[in-house]
């Protein structure tokens, strides 16, 4: 849970920096752009620990990985944050707990207890009503993109999490960005060409964060946690990020944060607390 907390306070900033690239940068430049850093510091990782490459069954799993956290989620994420502001994307990933629970019962076949299902509708619910409480509140069409990218990150989790208790949490995102790293690296210097790449310390610091963190040190943390404590249980930290990303946002971005936060992130805890105690069955990987 502790690695999972990691990991989600890393995330938690993703927005806020993704906001602050994008104002200045195209959004897809900066989602490719991300995954293509992250990739050859990958490569530097991977050749580090003398990693073994993976089987063609690992192959598999990896390039659904990358399809979900290396290019989904930074894509449509990317593109919602040009129009809406951080604050706002809370109230779509604040649904990504359960999306995530929902991959892994799907996917792998873990099988939460009813008790479980029914502390993660709460926290999302929580969270949810939380987050349109938010200035950023009332959906829009950038929430379409949103929606695509919780069902791309849950899907990236639930297969990278279940994979890193066979290949470690590092080499998973290592050779999922490497295995993207061909296709990504001629469209992301096409797109520098074509929309430039002049922009400000602020938003290359932005773009900086999301390559280096998001993108890469984060998964370290998350794919670990989610290996040992299982997909479903341990995603459910991720109901902590909305408040963390609100945070983040009033200190690098100037939005709005008030007194309530504190009252709904602690709901939010004694969800998780109430969630952590119940029974999830997991299969042997």
């Amino acid at each position: 849970m502790w690695l999972g907390l990691a990991g989600v306070a890393i995330f938690s900033l993703t927005l806020p920096f993704t906001r602050m690239a994008v104002a200045e940068l195209n959004p897809v430049f900066v989602a490719f752009g991300r995954a293509v850093i992250a990739a050859l510091c990958s490569i530097l990782l991977l050749w580090r620990m003398k990693a073994v490459r993976p089987t063609t069954a690992q192959w598999k799993s990896l390039a659904i990985t990358a399809l979900g956290v290396v290019v989904g989620f930074p894509v449509f994420s990317s593109v919602a944050m040009r129009y809406v502001p951080a604050a706002h994307g809370a109230i779509v990933l604040g649904i990504l707990p359960l999306a995530t629970a929902m991959f892994a019962a799907l996917r792998f076949g873990e099988r939460p207890s009813t008790g479980f299902w029914v502390a993660a509708i709460v926290g999302s619910a929580i969270v949810v009503i939380f987050a349109l409480s938010q200035d950023g509140g009332g959906l829009q069409l950038a929430d379409l993109a949103l929606l695509a990218a919780v069902g791309a990150a849950a899907m990236g989790y639930a297969e990278g999490g279940r994979l890193s208790q066979t290949m470690g949490g590092q080499q998973v995102i290592a050779w999922a960005l490497l295995l993207s790293l061909p296709l990504l690296l001629p469209i992301t210097i096409w797109l520098g060409w074509r929309y430039g790449v002049s922009a400000s310390p602020k938003a290359w610091l932005g773009f900086a964060y999301v390559s280096l963190f998001s993108m890469f040190i984060g998964f370290f943390f998350w794919y670990k946690g989610l290996a040992l404590g299982g997909i479903a249980r341990v995603g459910q930290v991720q109901l902590l990020q909305p408040f963390l990303t609100l945070l983040g946002a009033a200190l690098l971005l100037g939005e709005a944060l008030d007194g309530r936060n504190m009252l709904f992130a602690l709901a939010v805890l004694i969800v998780v607390g109430f969630g952590r105690k119940m029974a999830v069955r997991r299969q042997p990987a």
